[in-house]
């Protein structure tokens, strides 16, 4: 009966730690975007996202655009991807840049 308890408390706390929420950060440079072109790249992490591995230059998304909005978001396949390389602590963030 304990045993059977304790399983099914652990599986709800692995539930829990694989189906956390996404979170997006918008920042406007300048005016902010004026338009609906949208660039977007991973920018990778390792050992738990404080090493990363690909840097990605949102200037260089941007081409020169001096109004421009930059989205940073942990989608739900960037968690995916993060629970299948837990082993490695590998994680990803998308970043997007409006122009």
């Amino acid at each position: 009966m304990i045993m059977s308890k304790l399983k099914s408390v652990l599986i709800i706390i692995a539930f829990a730690l694989t189906l956390t929420s996404c979170y997006t950060l918008e920042s406007a440079v300048g005016k902010g975007a004026q338009g609906n072109t949208v660039v977007s790249k991973k920018q990778w992490f390792a050992l738990w996202g404080l090493v990363p591995l690909k840097k990605v230059d949102t200037q260089e998304l941007a081409g020169g655009a001096q109004d421009y909005t930059i989205k940073s978001q942990h989608k739900f396949g960037d968690y995916i991807i993060s629970t299948l390389t837990g082993a490695a602590t590998i994680s990803c963030l998308t970043i997007e840049v409006k122009k």
